[in-house]
């Protein structure tokens, strides 16, 4: 079973300034929980209770919500506002938080370096908070990914469909179907134009890795952007046939931009507030 998850969350949120001058994006609230929490109980649910996160500056927030509040938890004891940190109480105790910081912003692939001496040398799933993924009534998005690595062993990355117009916000990929929602990745291209994409499969804020990627990464040059991307790293793997696209079962909510966190918090407002965890 994979046991630890990743969490790159060392990033700016500067599509919601100035909300994000001093606030984590995320530790924005979806209804009145914050993003990060999502996925780390999605992380938990799947087996991944060691959560090693990756922070930068202006992100103490983020380490203070995953401990214990002495404080708060003094003055509302016995009161009927105590119930509100159940949940989070829960996470708590059922989870494990290691941090390191990466202190340049220089894409995700290098934030996923960053992480290595909280990984060490075994697969690993990766959770962008921004993507917020919901499957009311059935397994989480990392839990049926890790699913899949039992039976295959490889990495795998998880995609949904888009309109064509947009694969320049996304990386995108495409191969062999193989069946059951997966494709054998045979090419992954960084925010293509939508003439020059070679479908309109896109990867979503989900991984599962394995431990090799920290050496491609290592020897990856920076790409689009300037900067050292996942997609190129993952591709070295595709070429040798050792990923996995999975469309995936349930919702994906792009928090990153700022219709979809409204869409988001609608969603979550009229399906899972006030009902028991």
């Amino acid at each position: 079973m994979i046991g630890k998850c990743l969490f790159p969350v060392a990033g700016y949120g500067t599509r919601f300034l100035p909300a994000t001058k001093s606030m984590p994006k995320e530790m924005l609230p979806i209804v009145n929980k914050p993003l990060v929490q999502y996925g780390v109980e999605e992380a938990i649910e799947a087996g991944m209770s060691n959560c090693a996160l990756v922070t930068g500056r202006g992100k103490r927030a983020i380490a203070d919500h995953f401990d214990i509040s002495y404080e708060l938890e003094h003055q509302i004891a016995g009161s009927s506002k105590e119930q509100y940190l159940s949940g989070i109480r829960d996470v708590i105790d059922r989870g494990v938080f290691t941090m390191v910081r990466q202190r340049e912003m220089l894409g995700l692939g290098h934030a996923i370096l960053t992480g290595e001496p909280l990984i060490g040398d075994q697969p690993f799933g990766v959770v962008l908070s921004d993507d917020l993924c919901l499957n009311k009534g059935g397994p989480g998005v990392l839990a049926q990914m890790a699913a899949l690595y039992e039976q295959h062993q490889c990495s795998i990355v998880a995609v949904q469909e888009v309109p064509r117009e947009e694969v320049d916000k996304y990386g995108v990929v495409a191969g062999v179907t193989e069946g059951d929602g997966l494709t054998r990745v045979s090419k992954m291209v960084e925010k293509p134009s939508p003439e020059e994409a070679p479908s309109n499969l896109a990867v979503i804020g989900r991984y599962i890795l394995t431990p090799d990627i920290f050496d491609i990464i290592r020897n990856t040059p920076p790409g689009k952007n300037g900067e050292v991307q996942l997609t190129d790293a993952l591709q070295a793997q595709a070429r040798e046939g050792r990923v996995l696209a999975y469309q995936f079962e349930g919702l994906r909510f792009d928090c990153g931009s700022v219709p979809g966190f409204v869409d988001a918090t609608q969603y979550v407002f009229e399906h899972y507030y006030g009902q028991p965890e």
